[in-house]
This record gives C-alpha cells, sequence and structure tokens, in this order.
C-alpha cells in the first residue's frame, strides 16, 4: 500500500464519512470478540471471529483504494496503524485460541509493517502528543510478545532497546505524567530477556524435525498405539507464584511450555508472498502488510509435513474456581482420542505448618459416615496423611494466604475430570502430593 498521497484532487467528505462508519463498525465487533475468553471454542467464537475478520476486511482494502481521497479529508497516519494493530490483535487472538503458528505469523506482519512505517510517530509540525505516545507504547509492547513466540532473537532485542529509549523519551517530554506502570512493564522485560538468555544459542525448545525423531519412528509410542490411538489436542496452562518472571501476563514457565508444545516449522514456512495480485493482473506490493485479510490465509503459510498444535489455554493467576471452569469447558469438547495436558507451576508453601511424621502416623482414614456428612469418601491409609485435603501440604497455593484453604489446589479436585485422558505436570514443590502412586486417581 503505497503511502505516497497528496490532498489534491475532489473532495473526499464522501468517502471520509464511509470511512468512519466502517471504523465504527468494525470497533463494535473487535471490542465483542476482545471481551470474550481466550479459552472458549464452539461455533460461536468461530462465527463472532469471522465477522470482525470481514469488517476488517472491508475496512483495509476500503483505505487502500481510497486513500489519496481519505488523506485529502483529514485521515492521519496513526489512524492507519491504528487499523494494521487492531488486525494485529486479531490474529494473535486467533492464534491464542487455535495455537496455529499462521495467525502468529501474519500477526508478526502487520506489526512488522507499522513499525517500519512508523504509523504512530507524531509529525513533526505537529510535535508530541500524549495520546499517541500511549498508542506506540503498547503497540511495542506487543509486538515484541509477538516476535518473541516466534524466537525471533534479533527482533526482540531490536524491540526491547527501542521500547526503552521510548519510555526514556516519554518521561522527559511528558514531565506531568507518571510512566511508572510502563518502567515496569521495561523491568519484566529486562528481567524475562536475562532469564532466558541461556536459551538464545541453543536448539529451538520447540519439537524439529531437524533434531528429534518424528513420533511413528518410536518404539514406545507404537506399542501405545496398538492399544489406542491417542493424540495431544488440548493443553491447560497456568502459573501462580508471588514472584516470578513475566511479561505483562506470560510467565516464563508458560512460555516455555509454549515452547515445547509447537513443531518447529520448516524454512519454507517463514518465506512469505511479498505479491498478490490486482484485480487488473499486475502486482502490488505487500511485504510490509498483508492485504487479504481473512480467516482462510495464505496456504502457503501452513506447513504441511507437520501436525497441528495442541491448542493451549494459558491462564495467569487464576484462583481455583476459574480453573475448575476452564478445565471443564476444555474436558466437554475434548474428543476421545485425546489427551488433555494440565500444567500448574505454584508454590506449596502455606501458613499452616505440615504435620510431623509422628503425628501423621496418628492420623485415621476417613470413614464412610464422615463421606455422608460432607467429607472426603476416599479410604486413606492411616499414613498417607499426603492424601487428605485437611492438610495443607498436599495442595498448591493459587491464592494469597491465609484465606483458610479457599485458593488450595488438591489432587481430589481434578479426579472428576480423570474420565478423559489426562497428563498432568506439577511443577512445585509439593508435586509429590499429585503422584498416581499415592492412589489419589
Amino acid at each position: 500500500m503505497s503511502d505516497d498521497v497528496d490532498g489534491e484532487g475532489g473532495s473526499g467528505a464522501p468517502y471520509f464519512r464511509t470511512f468512519r462508519s466502517l471504523i465504527e463498525s468494525a470497533d463494535r465487533k473487535f471490542a465483542r470478540v476482545r471481551d470474550l475468553p481466550p479459552y472458549g471454542r464452539g461455533p460461536l467464537y468461530i462465527v463472532y471471529y469471522r465477522k470482525v475478520f470481514k469488517a476488517y476486511t472491508r475496512l483495509w482494502r476500503f483505505q487502500q483504494e481510497h486513500r489519496r481521497e481519505l488523506v485529502a479529508a483529514g485521515l492521519r497516519r496513526w489512524e492507519i496503524g491504528e487499523i494494521a494493530s487492531r488486525i494485529g490483535q486479531l490474529y494473535y487472538g486467533q492464534y491464542q485460541r487455535t495455537s496455529e503458528a499462521r495467525f502468529l505469523l501474519e500477526s508478526y506482519i502487520f506489526y512488522e509493517a507499522i513499525l517500519s512505517r512508523r504509523y504512530f510517530e507524531p509529525p513533526l509540525a505537529t510535535g508530541a502528543d500524549l495520546g499517541l505516545r500511549f498508542k506506540e507504547l503498547r503497540f511495542h509492547a506487543r509486538f515484541l510478545l509477538v516476535a518473541m513466540l516466534l524466537n525471533r532473537k534479533d527482533v526482540v532485542m531490536n524491540l526491547t532497546e527501542r521500547f526503552r529509549a521510548l519510555v526514556e523519551n516519554s518521561k522527559s517530554v511528558f514531565r506531568e505524567t507518571s510512566f511508572k506502570e510502563w518502567k515496569q512493564v521495561l523491568q519484566e522485560i529486562f528481567r524475562f530477556l536475562k532469564a532466558d538468555t541461556s536459551f538464545t544459542n541453543t536448539r529451538p525448545m520447540r519439537y524439529s524435525l531437524l533434531f528429534d525423531a518424528h513420533p511413528s519412528s518410536l518404539p514406545y509410542i507404537a506399542r501405545l498405539h496398538k492399544r489406542r490411538v491417542l493424540k495431544l489436542q488440548d493443553a491447560l496452562l497456568t502459573s501462580y507464584r508471588r514472584t516470578e518472571i513475566k511479561i505483562t501476563e506470560l510467565t516464563l514457565d508458560a512460555y516455555r511450555m509454549i515452547q515445547c508444545l509447537e513443531w518447529e516449522p520448516s524454512g519454507s514456512f517463514y518465506q512469505v508472498a511479498t505479491t498478490e495480485s490486482s484485480d487488473n493482473g499486475a502486482c502490488s506490493d505487500q511485504s510490509g502488510a498483508s492485504g487479504l485479510i481473512d480467516i482462510n490465509l495464505f496456504a502457503d503459510m501452513t506447513d504441511p509435513s507437520l501436525p497441528p498444535n495442541p491448542r493451549k489455554a494459558v491462564i495467569y493467576h487464576p484462583s481455583v474456581s476459574h480453573l475448575m471452569t476452564v478445565v471443564s469447558t476444555i474436558c466437554e469438547e475434548l474428543s476421545s482420542d485425546s489427551i488433555l495436558l494440565i500444567y500448574v507451576s505454584a508454590s506449596g508453601k502455606v501458613d499452616q505448618s505440615i504435620p510431623s511424621e509422628k503425628d501423621s502416623s496418628q492420623l485415621k482414614p476417613i470413614s464412610q459416615d464422615s463421606y455422608k456428612n460432607g467429607g472426603s469418601f476416599r479410604q486413606a491409609p492411616a499414613h498417607s496423611w499426603l492424601n487428605s485435603s485437611d492438610y495443607p501440604g498436599s495442595s498448591l497455593c493459587l491464592g494469597s494466604r491465609g484465606s483458610g484453604g479457599v485458593n488450595n489446589l488438591f489432587p481430589e479436585d481434578l479426579i472428576p475430570f480423570t474420565r478423559k485422558p489426562l497428563f498432568i505436570i506439577i511443577d512445585s514443590e509439593n508435586s509429590h502430593s499429585f503422584k498416581a502412586e499415592n492412589s489419589w486417581f
């Protein structure tokens, strides 16, 4: 799309009114999709996303076709950047919902176009604008997250330096405005990158055909498939720690699990088409931002040599009830030949002290009478206090302390979901409480 336009020509008022109408319609649909939970699936979500993509398709193509008239009528560059940023957010949202790398790559393309064309930089004639500066800061934070998930390390470092310079400049230019939250985001980025440095020059964490054998060639998987063919379809990743390394709501634990649960695309995957045929048969340059905004993207943005990535629901600092709701929603839609992976990174430390071995040996199993009165029906051995939800040592803490156990996740909480195949990873000093050998299954 060309940015070399002038203000000459006929009146652009009718085009500008149509443009504003398209923006209002697209923004309403965008707000509706933005409020949807990222772990939700089903036909309703598909309908909403199709509507919002269709709205932004019309809006994006309209401003491309009538750019000269719109600029003459007063269209500003940051408004074009705002549209492109919304489209990038939509594609990133689709990646969160489906885990398809093609959506993440398309989001990257739009963000890269915004950066290269400097849509959010204020014109020299108008000077600094506070509202525009906040848009620029939010854009850099979003782009950095997408580049990090794509393992574009050089882009991540460049964006980090740009973001640092932007925050420093904002403090000096807008002295009456506090940028405390943005300084905190900058500190989080530096902490995150420092902790992830050890993985910078090593092989990718994703499953790569260049380094790893294909799963079908592994003998123990082949034996398993003889009995029952199961595939990893969904994953739930969550963490709750008082102090943890993160960027916004993406923790380092969740980031590494995301990398481990995705296939590393081949080199041909990143070769994005740079030209697109126009209506008259000519080719227009689309290397900066894809002009095709549709739910069905380019065929060459899907690597046919790789299986689909499992869908991932990443939840930051959930309550126990919220976590149970998400697990229930995913299990409800899990097919009979699929596995749900649950990853929980949380502390097992609580205020109450863990009973000593002497005290725990005196514990009695819960009787059926206590079950009728609201207790657990499980007949635990007298020495196996770890199996009892009456003691904090057998749980994970998913919230602030001193709440009377409301924020504690116990092994028994997951029992109803074992009707479906589960693969559970507990990253905690209390992980032993969730072992199957403790007979909680």
